[in-house]
């Protein structure tokens, strides 16, 4: 799975060597807001250096695009582990644009 489209904020996430599309739809978002909280919170957290690793793998995890069952939770927090988070960053600069500014 890959190909990410700018256009529809859309943002990349290697997991296990495999690339995975992460897609800011409402219902990831919902998703996401239910689990972490306010968004609006969730993006002010990442703003001021304080957005928790857990917080990033749950995002990041709610807005993959089309998972598939044999992608699991965990190996999403672990591909932002192993490839640290200067690799994550780009991804999450992403989404949290988009939960700004929309489409």
């Amino acid at each position: 799975m890959s190909g990410a489209n700018a256009l529809r904020g859309e943002a990349e996430l290697r997991v296990g060597g495999a690339p995975y599309v992460l897609r800011p739809s409402f219902a990831a978002l919902v998703a996401a807001e239910s689990e972490l909280g306010s968004l609006f919170a969730l993006v002010e957290r990442a703003a001021d250096g304080r957005l928790g690793l857990g917080e990033m793998a749950a995002l990041f995890w709610h807005c993959v695009r089309d998972r598939p069952d044999t992608l699991t939770r965990e190996a999403v927090g672990e591909a932002v582990v192993a490839g640290g988070l200067a690799a994550a960053t780009p991804a999450l600069r992403v989404l949290l644009g988009q939960i700004l500014q929309g489409r």
